[in-house]
């Protein structure tokens, strides 16, 4: 995208070209992190790794995406820095290389590092745009931008499985390639939001809905409890869940990695019907049906055969992953004027909850094995039920 082409912008009307482009590059972002926990079962072997070691990856990773995103968020609603994403993708390059090429362990963990620095930087600013380019579609830009980050967490198994397991880990840097088109079309993007930035100035915020304080306190809190349920819950299936296949029904590492590819290309599909069905019907009912809706299935997954599980985690994708566009766009009406803080705050918080949450469950799955963990976190959609304190849309309006 050139200067030529940058499209201009406007408040009432959604800039597909913009949110296409951010969403392409959450893709492109999302390869590239993914290809931490899709080349696992190679680390495992290669550095003799025990579970608690992979799970120490996963929560360098997501803890120092954690707590970096809620204090970009922070500064960049005070001071836009919309060059601050092409940044964020060479971090995000820097750390693909390290995991390449890393001699040992300790390596490993700054490699899984640089790229949650790169995560903190990204999806901040990244929602941001999202939001200025939906044209008051907050709940499909907001889905738009994140589907771009599923179908690449979903696409890193496969690349994973074809490239690096037929070629080795050093094949991981020839991923740089595609942090350097991040890069480029980042810039464009980065222009085009300066000017909406500009735009925006002119025009006043505004203001959120009248709710007291308490009740904003609540809603709040229970917002971080659902990303918590829903957090831990993908945390056990991104990074365990072909170790329960490979442990369950003897699958190889290449067919294991397919069966998570299912899944993550059904959180994929969910994210794209979370935030349109949440502009149509309010984002509290898809809320509550997405968390609460698949608590059957995942009680369900840890006894059934392959076949089923198969079908059932493709379900438990789709329910679980419509809620995190409605969270995100709900917490930014609940406080408007702090888009960036909100967003750093919830993607931090979903990706430190499932980072800490890795980390445990590894240490669990090391004891107890792998099949006592699916079977303990089939219960955390049942937290779905707090969707109840959260505001109505007749509270929500004042």
């Amino acid at each position: 995208m050139t200067d030529a082409t940058l499209p201009s912008h406007r408040a009432d009307t959604t800039t597909y070209a913009i949110l296409l482009s951010i969403s392409l590059c959450h893709l492109l972002n999302d390869v590239m992190q993914s290809l931490l926990a899709a080349i696992y079962p190679m680390l495992k072997t290669e550095f003799t790794l025990d579970f608690w070691q992979i799970g120490m990856l996963t929560f360098c990773f997501q803890v120092t995406a954690s707590l970096l995103q809620p204090l970009v968020g922070i500064v960049t609603d005070k001071r836009p820095m919309p060059y601050s994403l092409p940044v964020g993708m060479t971090s995000t390059m820097a750390g693909l290389v390290l995991l390449a090429w890393a001699p040992s362990y300790p390596v490993l963990i700054l490699g899984a590092a640089m790229i949650g620095i790169g995560s903190s930087i990204f999806h901040p600013e990244a929602s941001r745009v999202a939001r200025a380019a939906s044209g008051g579609k907050f709940g499909l830009a907001q889905s738009v931008f994140q589907v771009g980050g599923n179908f690449g967490s979903a696409a890193g198994p496969l690349l994973a499985a074809f490239i690096v397991v037929p070629y080795g880990r050093g094949s991981v840097a020839w991923f740089a390639l595609v942090a350097l088109a991040g890069i480029l079309i980042l810039t464009a993007v980065s222009r085009w939001h300066t000017q909406a930035q500009a735009a925006a100035k002119r025009r006043p915020v505004k203001p959120g809905p009248a709710l007291p304080r308490r009740k904003l306190t609540i809603a709040l809190a229970v917002l971080v409890v659902l990303i918590f349920s829903k957090n831990i819950y993908m945390a056990s299936m991104s990074s365990y869940y072909t170790f329960f296949l490979i442990d369950r029904f003897g699958l190889s590492t290449d067919e294991s990695q397919q069966m998570l590819f299912l899944f993550l290309a059904a959180v994929a599909f969910g994210t794209v019907i979370g935030g349109p069905v949440g502009d149509r019907i309010g984002r509290r009912t898809v809320i509550w049906v997405s968390i609460l809706g698949v608590l059957p299935f995942t009680l369900m997954l840890p006894y059934a055969n392959l076949f089923w599980s198969g079908v059932l985690s493709v379900i438990i994708g789709v329910v679980l992953a419509s809620a995190f566009p409605a969270i995100v766009v709900f917490g930014q009406e609940l406080l408007p004027g702090r888009v960036g803080m909100v967003a750093g705050l919830f993607f931090g918080l979903a990706f430190g909850i499932a980072g800490i949450g890795a980390a445990v469950l590894g240490a669990v799955a090391d004891v107890t094995g792998i099949a006592f963990v699916f079977g303990l976190c089939a219960f955390l959609p049942a937290l779905g039920i707090l969707t109840v304190l959260l505001p109505s849309r007749r509270d929500m309006a004042g």
